[in-house]
């Protein structure tokens, strides 16, 4: 866990989803504007992602990361006879060097990152207005525009998003769970329906972060890549 920007994200999302929320249940309750905004933002952010991907230039942080993880995977199938070895050691964990103000700056399996927190409560809190809003999962946003434009890598940032899109999750359903009514209609979660989102994501996150050691970051980001201008490409299309 990357535990200052965790704290970060959180201290921005959670004031934008209380706002959020009362944007939508008491102007706007047809989303279809905002499913134009979140898509155009999600198609620059995935087409961000999928040139970094495939194209030659990268930061000199994320190639040493890329390197390091294919020779170890591949020492490892080596020593161990097998397709599949991880490629991340036991000691690829995060260690913060230093926190202020203005950048905060830390140690991720020898290689070093850093990014400014202004930036990212700026973001997190208007990505905690849309989801508060929408209802789109805060780290669908966060965690490619971390990759994409601040350049950490997807494994030292993958705990604080979900941890952030967590809190977002807890705070949206309390706020919807207010009986308000707008216009006729209620704010009340469908609860059997949220279960069941609860229950897919759940064990889809549990695997995801089990294998995550075993994926190259370029596949995890270009397979975020293609997802993100998918749904980017739909909002889009449904707006018309």
């Amino acid at each position: 866990m990357a535990w200052p920007l965790t704290w970060i994200i959180i201290a921005g999302t959670l004031p934008g989803v209380f706002l959020g929320f009362y944007i939508r249940v008491l102007y706007l309750p047809d989303p279809k504007a905002f499913k134009l905004f979140v898509g155009c933002v999600l198609l620059y952010i995935g087409l961000r992602l999928l040139k970094e991907t495939i194209g030659k230039t990268k930061p000199a942080g994320t190639k040493a990361l890329e390197a390091k993880f294919m020779a170890r995977a591949k020492k490892a199938r080596e020593q161990q006879r097998t397709r599949l070895a991880a490629g991340l050691p036991p000691e690829a964990v995060v260690k913060t060097i230093s926190i202020s103000f203005k950048k905060i700056e830390y140690e991720f399996w020898g290689e070093k990152f850093s990014f400014k927190p202004l930036v990212v409560f700026v973001l997190s809190f208007l990505v905690g207005i849309i989801g508060g809003a929408y209802g789109i999962g805060g780290g669908a946003i966060i965690a490619p525009f971390c990759i994409s434009v601040l350049h950490l890598p997807a494994y030292s940032i993958a705990g604080a998003t979900l941890m952030g899109t967590f809190m977002t999750s807890v705070a949206g359903s309390f706020f919807y769970s207010i009986p308000i009514v707008t216009s006729g209609v209620s704010s009340m979660p469908d609860w059997p329906l949220g279960i069941l989102f609860g229950i897919g994501g759940f064990i889809g996150m549990y695997l995801g972060a089990r294998f995550q050691k075993f994926v190259p970051q370029r596949f995890i980001k270009l397979m975020l890549g293609i997802v993100i201008v998918f749904l980017a490409i739909k909002y889009i299309l449904q707006y018309f």
